[in-house]
């Protein structure tokens, strides 16, 4: 099935949207840790905040299914940054 333009469109401004989101969420994670804030704490309110908009977006259940897929995705390195922390 062919995509349409529209949604090839859709799907490039969306990317450059989530890029300046996670330039924004990279800022503030640096302005977090030059104040002194330990980054398993930046991790558990971004990840808070993060969820909490999805339960708003979308409903208790979408999000709860779409945290049950996190582990295999954890697992495949969808979320792995280039250093290894093994």
């Amino acid at each position: 099935m062919p995509t349409s333009t529209t949604d090839t469109d859709d799907r490039t401004v969306f990317e450059e949207e989530r890029r300046a989101a996670l330039d924004h969420l990279d800022d503030a994670w640096e302005e977090a840790a030059t104040e002194g804030i330990a980054p398993e704490c930046v991790a558990h309110a971004a990840l808070f905040r993060s969820l909490a908009e999805f339960v708003a977006s979308y409903g208790e259940e979408a999000t709860a299914a779409f945290a049950e897929r996190l582990p295999d995705r954890i697992k495949r390195g969808e979320f792995t940054l280039e250093r290894s922390m093994h």
